[in-house]
């Protein structure tokens, strides 16, 4: 059994490569379970998640196969890790044989879910953001948010970045660490400001009350929520889901597991026909992206074990 650590996945993975892998994924699919979801708590910090992603591929109705692979993630959250200058998300995810069951590798599975998290928002962009998209806002200056800037400027074409954060401090170090790049990293106080100038707004936050407002988003621009993956948290308004295209990863994840769509859906804001198509659909050619320049577009995601599982088996054959 191999184990490989977040400086091999750096090495072998590239963003144009990743998105085309989760691409493929999305258009053969895999056996996904419902994951599972714990809360843990604790009587002296916030409650804390501990999540079980499993997922599998490539199996005949006898149920043999040979090249397929079984998966399962186990990622923590604890939201106070700030306080300690430590990422708020960690994990492992274990790989094994779909042949034989016998296990093939230990993989960082925080390094692995923040690449196959930002390929997806990349993915979802690839379809619903408008192709001549420069301008680039960051909400969050967390371990995700280099990879979500990262992957964007693989699909679109990306001159400006912008970075707001609640604490400035850090999102100006971020601006700093991404220079120099192709595009021009720099940080904001004035989100109201930058949310009206961005052609792509990116959010991976892990707050419980809306950030970015529906009314600032101008039109044509594209939103995407990555932060949210619990009924109670919300990165945006009602105003933003009444004025977009709405788009998810997974129908069943992002109506039971992401507030930002399962809120709505509560109080009457959202249908379930109101959801446009999910990252099958659109892959698929089942379900169409951006219909026109002015559109505004919000993609949900909450995460599927089958990116993980197509970013794991992508790992596992180039490192």
């Amino acid at each position: 059994m191999r184990v490989i650590p977040a400086a091999d996945i750096a090495d072998v993975l590239t963003f144009p490569e990743l998105i085309e892998t989760l691409r493929s994924a999305f258009r053969q699919g895999v056996v996904t379970p419902v994951r599972h979801h714990h809360s843990i708590q604790f009587p002296d910090q916030a409650e804390a998640t501990l999540l079980l992603m499993p997922s599998w591929n490539d199996f005949d109705q006898q149920g043999h196969s040979e090249r397929g692979y079984v998966g399962v993630k186990i990622v923590t959250v604890f939201p106070d890790n700030a306080s300690r200058a430590k990422a708020a998300v960690a994990g492992v995810y274990l790989l094994f044989s779909g042949k034989s069951g016998e296990p093939l590798a230990v993989i960082d599975g925080s390094a692995l879910t923040v690449w196959r998290t930002a390929a997806a928002s990349a993915l979802a962009a690839s379809y619903l953001a408008r192709p001549d998209a420069k301008r680039l806002l960051m909400v969050g200056a967390g371990a995700l948010a280099p990879y979500l800037i990262e992957a964007h400027a693989a699909v679109r074409p990306i001159e400006e970045v912008l970075i707001w954060n609640r604490r400035p401090e850090k999102a100006e170090r971020l601006a700093e660490r991404l220079r120099p790049r192709r595009y021009r990293p720099h940080f904001t106080e004035d989100l109201e400001g930058a949310v009206r100038g961005a052609d792509i707004v990116s959010c991976a936050t892990l707050s419980n009350h809306p950030i970015v407002k529906g009314e600032w988003l101008k039109p044509g621009a594209h939103l995407d929520l990555v932060g949210g993956f619990r009924p109670e948290m919300r990165e945006t308004d009602d105003d933003a889901i009444r004025r977009a295209r709405v788009f998810v990863d997974t129908r069943e994840g992002a109506m039971k597991e992401a507030g930002d769509i399962a809120q709505p859906l509560e109080s009457g804001v959202l249908t379930a026909d109101d959801i446009t198509a999910d990252l099958f659909e659109l892959t698929r050619g089942e379900k169409a992206g951006r219909r026109f320049y002015d559109q505004i577009t919000l993609f949900k995601s909450v995460g599927t074990a089958l990116e993980d599982l197509a970013a794991a088996i992508l790992v596992f054959s180039r490192a």
